[in-house]
């Protein structure tokens, strides 16, 4: 029995380890380093290219929830993610290239997968998972379209934040701190006046982008929306969103300043840090101009420019069912991004059920349906969901999962008691897994 793979990020890999650790015969195709997207750098598997934080790790949070689903029930994702831990308050951020290491190094080195460096062009034949990403490559789109001749992909902007070294980041502008105190202090955060905002804001308003063809502000998806086409919204909007300074007290001053730029620690060691919130496609030389207008980063040293990109994902709920599968062709499985899934950990979750469930299929096995009160089951349902008329991609949230049948004082009780009823389910499940 052997299942081609399609792709080696998040969802690739984990679908990959999941089959391998089931006894399929895996074959991972990925056209790195031959071939490389204008989003990605390295050749390692699993790169995390738009941000180092996979999101909240509480279990107040929907992204914490299904996060512990899938260290329960076997994750080689979280697994790796948990050991490349940086610190970032109440998130589980990573050092990014060890986390890539770790996870190229454990599905290379697993006895059930061959790794075939090279572009897949064409849907082979047999059971297989495509996994290749918002950033599928033209040939394979075309081989992607002709499986739905009556149907077409859906199509968004996404982009990714600038990193700056930390030596060259003024320290005298700025301090260490999470907001309202809570975790550790793992932030830098850049005070900015009422004066200076103003200034700053006019500026990256008027700043040039560079050219991305058919890019429009109505495309930008709401969960990685530039910060120029945010800050066009309103003079105050960024002061209400990324830069708000709620619950960060300047140390010299003990008041909270007009605004606050936060920088999240992107690798282990702490030399390199991002700018939370600061995903653009501004043209590089008006990226160095305008974000050297916030006085600590005046003379930052940028490692990486922000970029802009085109994300491809199908029209779902049309097209698979809950486990992934194509309706019409069950051969043929998705996972990632590439299915309206939107995130690090649902391109993650998709993966792990992808490949759960095509190894159950395979092994002659009942599929194991996750509940819509999991968040796994969710995300799942949502996806495949018929009825969902103007399908966008989707985070995880606790308003695609079904409500308490009790009533709980607070959001954040409740949250948890949704994250207890959810557990307890997954306890239940990954025994049989």
């Amino acid at each position: 029995m052997n299942v081609t793979v399609i792709g080696a990020g998040l969802a690739g890999c984990e679908a990959a380890w999941q089959l391998a650790q089931r006894g399929i015969s895996v074959t991972l195709y990925e056209m790195k380093p031959r071939k490389m997207t204008p989003a990605h750098h390295s050749p390692g598997f699993a790169e995390l290219v738009c941000s180092n934080s996979l999101r909240s790790d509480q279990l107040e949070n929907a992204a914490g929830l299904l996060k512990e689903e899938l260290r329960r029930c076997g994750s080689l994702i979280l697994s790796c993610a948990d050991e490349n831990r940086v610190e970032a308050g109440g998130a589980l951020a990573v050092d990014r290239e060890g986390f890539s290491a770790a996870v190229t190094q454990a599905v290379r080195n697993h006895p059930k997968i061959t790794v075939a460096e090279e572009e897949a062009t064409t849907i082979p034949e047999g059971e297989v998972v495509v996994a290749s990403g918002p950033l599928t490559s033209d040939a394979l789109s075309q081989s992607i379209a002709g499986i739905f001749p009556e149907h077409s992909y859906l199509n968004f902007f996404d982009a990714a934040a600038p990193i700056v070294t930390f030596d060259s980041i003024d320290m005298e502008r700025a301090w260490f701190a999470s907001r309202y105190d809570k975790g550790t202090a793992d932030y830098i955060n850049c005070a900015l006046s009422e004066e200076e905002y103003l200034a700053f804001w006019k500026e990256l308003c008027a700043a040039q982008e560079a050219e991305v063809h058919g890019f429009e502000d109505k495309n930008v998806f709401e969960g990685c929306m530039p910060v120029e086409v945010m800050a066009r919204r309103g003079v105050q909007t960024l002061a209400f969103g990324p830069l708000k300074p709620k619950g960060l007290p300047d140390p010299k001053t003990g008041r909270e300043p007009y605004a606050v730029v936060q920088l999240r620690r992107d690798n282990a060691s702490g030399t390199l840090y991002n700018l939370v919130g600061f995903q653009t496609h501004l043209k590089w030389g008006e990226q160095k101009r305008v974000f050297s207008m916030i006085p600590a980063l005046a003379h930052a040293e940028y490692v990486r420019y922000g970029v802009m990109h085109r994300n491809t994902y199908l029209n779902s709920p049309k097209l698979l069912d809950r486990y992934y599968r194509v309706r019409e062709n069950g051969r043929i499985t998705f996972a990632g991004q590439i299915t309206g899934v939107e995130g690090y950990v649902e391109s993650t979750a998709s993966g792990f059920l992808a490949g759960v469930e095509l190894s159950r299929r395979m092994l002659g096995q009942p599929p194991i349906d996750f509940p819509r009160e999991t968040a796994i089951g969710a995300l799942a349902q949502y996806v495949s969901n018929e009825s969902v008329a103007d399908f966008q991609p989707m985070n995880i949230n606790f308003g695609i999962m079904p409500p308490l049948d009790h009533k709980v004082k607070g959001k954040r009780n409740k949250n948890a008691e949704l994250s207890r009823r959810s557990l307890e389910l997954v306890d239940g499940i990954k025994e049989r897994l």
